[in-house]
């Protein structure tokens, strides 16, 4: 499947065959294509907790509204980030580049980061949603589909995962083998109304 079919194809879907269980294998392989996604400074800031045991699915699908495919796809990630990534041995990130540009960048990442609180959260948000995307196409390219959620309550969750303190959750992604189609989309925007060229229109 080529990517332009996979984001054609892909879908939030909502009701998952519960017999069906994702070969290890399969799940290996998508793990690994999903660390291959970017984040800034290459610190590779998201978390994922794979969501196994049935008594706490059950637990989750509590705090999620009781929302059955919280218990019935093949794999539940709760996506998360470190928010202290970047201060966590930093050569590491950087340890197959050349030299001098391990000397520019790696000090450059507390430089960024140091004191900005709200920069290591608005990053660990945006490198959640590029792995996301990026499992939620490859699932789809190995016959799987996907549901990205935020309608839980995200403390209940974080007790329940043991999530650290200086962690945070971003969302919730659920995958597994559909078993009902998804309504039509509803309507997306004309690029009209969401491109625009060089600045946005002066308002009337």
């Amino acid at each position: 499947m080529q990517v332009t079919e996979a984001v054609r194809r892909r879908r939030s879907v909502k009701w998952f065959d519960p017999g069906h269980r994702m070969p290890e294998a399969v799940f290996e392989e998508m793990m690994q294509l999903a660390l291959l996604s970017p984040t800034a400074f290459n610190i590779q800031n998201w978390r994922f907790v794979r969501v196994t045991d049935a008594e706490q699915r059950k637990a989750i699908r509590a705090a999620a509204w009781d929302q059955a495919q919280v218990e019935d796809a093949s794999e539940v990630l709760v996506l998360c980030f470190d928010r202290k990534a970047w201060e966590r041995d930093p050569k590491r990130y950087w340890r197959l580049a050349p030299q001098e540009v391990q000397d520019f960048l790696v000090p450059a990442i507390a430089d960024y980061y140091r004191g900005k609180p709200l920069v290591e959260r608005d990053e660990g948000m945006r490198s959640c949603g590029l792995v996301a995307q990026n499992l939620m196409l490859v699932a789809q390219e190995l016959g799987y589909e996907s549901c990205p959620m935020d309608g839980f309550d995200y403390a209940r969750v974080g007790e329940i995962i043991g999530l650290p303190d200086d962690h945070e959750i971003a969302f919730m992604l659920v995958i597994g083998k559909g078993i009902k189609e998804p309504w039509p989309r509803p309507g997306q925007l004309a690029l009209s109304e969401v491109l625009f060229e060089d600045r946005f229109p002066v308002a009337d």
